[in-house]
């Protein structure tokens, strides 16, 4: 009577177990009764198994995808960090421009618009190379950034098919961009984007094209911008900080 009572509590339990997922076909309809309760036993055993194994496997992907997520979520922070840091660099930028500025600050403003138009103006005794040298070493090694900006435009201007015209572009929308001049970087950066169209600087002036028409109020210039960056250069890091400003104006 146990023997029987237990045969039919596994066969409902197998019962059960068949819905979850699928199983060997076995033949349990002829034999004794122990060889049968054997059968079942083996196949409940192989079907709780299989399960075993399936909820494994679940839990895996769904870690894998935790863990997915949670490195996206790093990344973009890190990235949004990045761009409030460069946002810093540029105001603190600018604060040393004041600063180098305010010992001259009693020469009118029209003398020092004069004094650029003659910097701009002049011919250089420099070859193209010394004077290109001379812009970014203004940059990068004396670090003055006001200094810098008329001699990029006196090189534009003395040496327009230049090799370097794209940089000198790029560098010199850059050190106005520092200054918030908007409309001046905006104007470098259109011509670098326009003009020179393989330039490797041409996705981050795109970028930056679209941060000067936003500071100007150009939200859907703006936008086109940034969009024109994914969708040009997906793998470049011009494409995440565009990507994070579209999700900002949204």
């Amino acid at each position: 009577m146990n023997k029987r009572i237990l045969a039919l509590t596994l066969t409902a339990i197998f019962g059960a177990a068949v819905n979850a997922a699928p199983a060997p076909v076995a033949d349990v309809s002829s034999g004794s009764t122990e060889s049968r309760l054997t059968t079942l036993e083996r196949l409940f055993n192989t079907r709780t198994a299989q399960q075993h194994r399936v909820q494994e496997q679940l839990d895996l992907l769904q870690n894998e995808v935790n863990e997915l997520r949670g490195s996206i979520e790093k990344h973009n922070y890190q990235l949004e960090r990045i761009l409030e840091r460069q946002r810093e660099l540029y105001l603190e930028i600018d604060k040393r421009i004041a600063a180098v500025m305010t010992p001259g600050a009693a020469q009118s403003s029209g003398d020092l618009s004069q004094a650029n138009q003659s910097s701009q103006a002049a011919p250089t005794s420099l070859n193209e190379d010394q004077a290109y040298d001379k812009a970014v070493n203004l940059i990068l090694k004396d670090k003055l950034y006001d200094d810098a900006i008329p001699e990029f435009q006196s090189f534009l201007q003395n040496f327009p098919n230049s090799s370097y015209a794209s940089n000198a572009h790029y560098w010199l929308g850059q050190l106005l961009f520092n200054k918030q001049d908007w409309a001046a970087a905006a104007n470098q950066f259109d011509t670098l984007i326009t003009q020179f169209p393989d330039s490797s600087k041409r996705a981050d002036a795109m970028l930056k094209l679209g941060i000067c028409e936003q500071e100007r109020s150009n939200i859907a210039r703006a936008e086109q911008l940034w969009k024109k960056v994914v969708a040009e250069y997906p793998n470049s890091s011009a494409r995440k900080l565009a990507e994070i400003k579209l999700n900002a104006v949204k």
